[in-house]
């Protein structure tokens, strides 16, 4: 009974005493790490691995750019250690300890991180332009990535059509690089062939070259092919339209002739080209579209009213010059403030209305010499705003042909004598500006000639009392100078000249307004109450109230 007692509670033991000699065979786990060795580059690094361990344990390391996580753990455990970006440019060196706490053994990983190069990286080394962008997104931007303070050089034959400005650049994580932003600007390609320039960065201390320093290349693909002919103007003239920013459109399922303010010659050799265009009512802050210059048949062109038009300060541009055929030009309203010496190339134009525009003085290209064929031209209105009393304001700048009155060394102001030297003109218009002082009464000045015996004396209608007074503008049939801020007296020469009737000087000669910069009223002092005193000189004019005859 006691052996099948003990052979049962054996059976039963066997179970138990087998599962504990199977455990008593399993490896015991260790500490380990599958690295001990972790290089990182300067931009920094971060690795994963498993860590083996039959304890507990604890990770150290004394270097702050290096983190470890978990920074403790119960068993085997993922662990990563983090490598922050480098501060200088020489390489570092650093450890990661791993330690159990049971047993205290220990398990060290090497770190080894690069310094950073001295770089010059832009992000995109490379840029595409189009030939053209309406005015204000001719922009673009390029991050660099650099540890060295640079500056930016642009080859000098492409200073014309490309500009750079920096953002401030702050370097202040040491040698990691820091990212700039370049901010250029690009002017159209007026060429029918493309163009590249290859930006340089130029580090501001010596003896430290970037690595990497490739610089940044840009290329502009070329303008529009535009042909000298009907197809090409009818091109041109829609580029124009789109830069100026015109408010209407051509009706382009139209013929060109039928076009808003075009005509085209009817016959000859430029038949169906471009005589004449206008454009109205648009809104640039740049001068004339270069796609002009494709009009070469063109003699009659007419730019009128630029939005804001005070505000601005434009120059119409080299494009125009190029038209040497043109015979009437109207650039009106449009905000200009100075001609192009290439300007002088329209000798043969005839007629030329400046008005309202912000001129502050008559541009000194203006000449009889420059303009032999010019016999109108038209300066009114060139006021950026009006200002009543100008002794009383401190905004400069007003236009106005301010600055064309001459000033003596007490500040008196006279009329430039040299607009009434011009007597090839037959039309002068000055209205509406800030022309000041006096008219010279030119009695002494030998550059004017005077009126001859034999001069009156050939012509009926010219009376005794011209005979020895300055001929001045002595073709001008239509002068104007009204509302200007002149003072002083008439002189004779105006009062007695052979056109003043003409002139309608009671509204176009004499008013005046407001005060001059001395703060003088404005107005002249010898204002004749009519023109009787006129016509009892001239006698024999036909407009002479007391001249029932048909004479002139």
């Amino acid at each position: 009974m006691m052996n099948r007692l003990h052979s049962e509670i054996l059976i039963c033991l066997l179970p138990a005493l087998f599962l504990l000699h199977s455990c008593s065979n399993e490896p015991s786990v260790g500490f380990s790490a599958p690295v001990d060795l972790i290089e990182a580059g300067a931009e920094g690094k971060t690795v994963e691995f498993s860590l083996s361990s039959g304890d507990s344990w604890v990770a150290k390391t004394q270097d702050p750019w290096i983190t470890v996580s978990p920074a403790n753990g119960n068993g085997s455990t993922v662990c990563t250690v983090s490598i922050d970006s480098a501060l200088t440019f020489s390489p570092r060196e650093g450890l990661v300890r791993f330690e159990q706490t049971g047993t205290g053994e220990r398990r060290d990983i090497r770190v080894t991180q690069k310094g950073f190069e001295y770089a010059i990286d832009p992000l995109r080394p490379e840029i595409s332009l189009q030939s053209y962008a309406p005015f204000g997104e001719r922009t673009f931007e390029v991050d660099v990535m650099t540890n060295l303070p640079f500056r930016v050089e642009i080859p000098e034959q492409d200073a014309s059509w490309l500009s750079c400005g920096m953002t401030e650049l702050e370097l202040d994580r040491g040698a990691r690089p820091r990212k700039v932003t370049l901010r250029f600007e690009w002017d159209l390609n007026y060429n029918q062939i493309s163009r590249a320039s290859s930006i340089r960065f130029i580090p501001l201390e010596e003896g430290k070259e970037p690595v990497r320093n490739d610089g940044l290349v840009i290329r502009q693909e070329a303008a529009e092919a535009i042909e000298p002919g009907v197809k090409g103007d009818s091109l041109a003239l829609l580029a124009i339209r789109r830069s100026l920013g015109c408010l209407s459109d051509y009706e382009v399922s139209e013929k060109m002739e039928h076009w808003e303010g075009v005509t085209v010659w009817k016959s000859g050799p430029d038949k169906g080209r471009v005589r004449s265009a206008s454009f109205m009512l648009f809104s640039t802050d740049e001068g004339i579209p270069f796609q002009v210059k494709y009009l070469t048949a063109c003699e009659e062109l007419t730019f009128f009213s630029n939005a804001n038009t005070f505000l601005k300060s434009l120059d119409p541009g080299p494009h125009i010059c190029t038209l040497t055929r043109l015979r009437r030009l109207d650039i009106s309203a449009y905000g200009l403030v100075s001609l192009p010496e290439e300007f002088t190339a329209l000798k043969n134009l005839e007629y030329l209305n400046l008005s309202g525009n912000n001129f502050s003085s008559v541009p000194a290209i203006l000449t009889p010499e420059n303009f032999p064929n010019l016999h109108s031209l038209v300066l009114n209105a060139n006021q950026r705003q009006v200002i009543y009393d100008l002794s009383n304001t401190v905004k400069k700048d007003l236009g106005g042909l301010m600055e064309e009155s001459l000033q003596d060394a007490d500040g008196n102001r006279t009329f430039p004598k040299r607009l009434l030297r011009w007597d090839a003109l037959d039309t002068l218009i000055l209205s509406v500006n800030y022309l000041q002082g006096s008219l010279p009464s030119l009695e002494d000045d030998p550059d004017f000639p005077k009126w001859t015996r034999a001069e009156v004396d050939a012509c009926d209608t010219l009376p005794q009392r011209l005979a020895g007074l300055p001929k001045v503008l002595p073709h001008t049939t239509l002068l104007t100078i009204n509302l200007n801020r002149l003072t002083g007296a008439l002189p004779d020469w105006l009062l007695y000249h052979p056109c003043l009737d003409l002139w309608m000087p009671e509204s176009l000669i004499f008013p005046q307004e407001g005060k001059d910069e001395k703060g003088s009223s404005c107005g002249f002092t010898n204002v004749p109450a009519s023109l009787d005193y006129y016509y009892e000189e001239y006698v024999n004019k036909k407009f002479n109230p007391n001249n029932q005859g048909d004479k002139q």
